[in-house]
């Protein structure tokens, strides 16, 4: 008798047609015997069907954090189309085998896509992450630091693959990166200033508290943005005023991103405003300002309290 997978299996290799969403949930937790055959099949599909199957799988793994489709991901890193490889990177950005890190590293050294190196740029930072940590074996750590800061400092290589490095590298609290990250900020290029900004955020080093600031003037929204998100992750209390001011900015998600920072910050001021923001009469403007402020009383405040108002309003 056929199993779900026989099933699935079959269908595509006679029909080269995309299966059911239910259907692709056979693709999760495969077993090694199950792999090789999902290998075998894999290249006889048409690339347009490889690419909507990788995408569709990523989407169903970032709405089901139960499901594994890790061994079509993996499988996908193989595949000769730049599309595929690229998402398949991204279907695994919550995967920390340390297995990966050597296969990320090819990928960003030696992928001829942009794309495909970018994104590998992108995932190698949880791995960095989890190095500064002490959660994994310093030989990985260090492999992805080394192939990270070959990329960022690389001038020939494409300004994206670069940025996303530096985001990577954000994490590590030495004076290199502590460089790149002052060179990347006077950059002239605004891309290279917002991923600046966005690492001295991600570095939690207060050192960057004014040109973090300096930025929520921007006049590009997206600096304003990642301005605002740094100044949250640095809990920079003496930008709150500031923050006040860019919660009623004209980009809404810049508007999102000053009232997530001052859940952040906390403070009494910082409570007020978002408890202003929580009568607002933009339901998402509520929505962010609640948010914000459940997360001002978990980190700042009375847990007792923060749970009894979760009890009484079971929506938020």
């Amino acid at each position: 008798m056929k199993n779900a997978l026989d099933i699935l299996l079959g269908q595509l290799h006679e029909s080269a047609v995309m299966p059911t969403q239910a259907s692709l949930y056979s693709l999760s937790s495969l077993e090694a015997k199950d792999v090789a055959r999902v290998r075998e099949i894999w290249p006889c599909l048409p690339v347009e069907l490889r690419q909507q199957l990788v995408a569709r799988l990523v989407e169903l793994a970032e709405a089901d954090f139960e499901v594994d489709f890790g061994a079509v991901f993996r499988l996908g890193l193989e595949d000769e189309d730049a599309e595929v490889r690229a998402a398949a990177v991204e279907g695994l950005w919550e995967d920390e085998d340390v297995r990966l890190v050597p296969l990320l590293v090819t990928c960003l050294r030696e992928d001829c896509a942009m794309t495909v190196r970018a994104a590998a740029a992108t995932s190698l930072g949880r791995f960095i992450l989890l190095g500064e940590l002490d959660k994994i074996r310093p030989g990985p750590h260090a492999l992805a630091y080394e192939a990270l800061l070959a990329a960022c400092q690389d001038t020939e290589e494409h300004i994206e693959v670069r940025r996303r490095a530096l985001e990577s590298l954000a994490y590590v609290g030495n004076e290199t990166v502590a460089e790149l990250i002052s060179e990347a900020y006077a950059a002239p290029e605004e891309k290279v200033q917002v991923s600046a900004v966005f690492a001295m955020g991600r570095s939690a080093d207060t050192r960057w508290a004014n040109q973090a600031r300096q930025k929520l003037f921007s006049p590009n929204p997206e600096l304003r943005y990642e301005a605002a998100r740094a100044c949250g992750e640095l809990q920079l209390s003496e930008a709150v005023l500031e923050l006040e001011d860019l919660a009623d900015d004209a980009d809404p998600e810049v508007q999102e991103a000053a009232l997530w920072a001052l859940g952040q910050i906390g403070g009494d001021k910082a409570r007020q405003i978002l408890e202003r923001y929580c009568c607002d009469r933009d339901e998402a403007t509520r929505t962010a300002a609640k948010a914000a402020l459940d997360e001002l009383e978990f980190l700042h405040g009375d847990l007792s309290e923060f749970f009894t108002r979760l009890a009484r309003e079971p929506d938020l």
